[in-house]
């Protein structure tokens, strides 16, 4: 074999290796490089983990926002069935008080062209005679009243008075505030 060799260079010796000061040993710095790669793979690990429960979380907030959205529709039908029955009551009873006014107009209308019998414009206007009844007419009247033409005129409605109110127990002391309430405190 053929060796070139320069000979400005110098030697290398392969035996003993001179520590020179202010200089760290390789083997230090491999020590340092595989700390520090170890020091980033943990940090990485730890940051897959929570990145990892991170994307399951997002995960199980989708499917219950995709539930709720299902949620919401069934809502929304319900409340449009809802509303259709009620818009279908309302018309319904619209309908009916339309014809209910309609049947009272018709019959407003035919009692202003056929006035009932007995109800005249004279006779609306003409004031009651009154009777005087002594002992000497009191036969006579009984005997117009038997007859079937009397008219009965209506009774006027009693007035009711209304009832008293018992008096206040003396056991108890009435309290009335500023608001209107009324409160009763007992009295030892």
């Amino acid at each position: 074999m053929t060796m070139i060799s320069d000979p400005d260079m110098p030697a290398i010796e392969l035996g003993a290796q001179e520590v020179v000061a202010g200089k760290p040993s390789p083997k230090g710095t491999i020590g340092v490089v595989v700390a520090g790669a170890a020091l980033v793979t943990i940090v990485n690990l730890t940051a897959a983990v929570y990145l990892y429960r991170g994307m399951n979380d997002l995960r199980v907030v989708e499917a219950r926002l995709e539930q709720l959205g299902q949620f919401e529709q069934r809502i929304g039908a319900r409340l449009d069935t809802i509303n259709n029955g009620f818009q279908s009551r309302f018309e319904k009873l619209d309908s009916q008080l339309q014809a209910d006014f309609n049947e009272i107009d018709r019959n407003v209308a035919r009692l202003e062209q056929n006035p009932p019998v007995g109800a005249s414009d004279e006779g609306m206007n003409a004031a009651e005679p009154t009777v005087v009844t002594t002992s000497t007419e009191a036969p006579a009247v009984a005997e117009n009243m038997a007859e079937p033409d009397a008219i009965e005129m209506p009774r006027p409605p009693r007035k009711r008075t209304p009832a008293v109110a018992p008096p206040p127990n003396p056991a108890y002391q009435r309290i009335q505030q500023a608001d209107g309430k009324v409160y009763y405190r007992k009295i030892n």
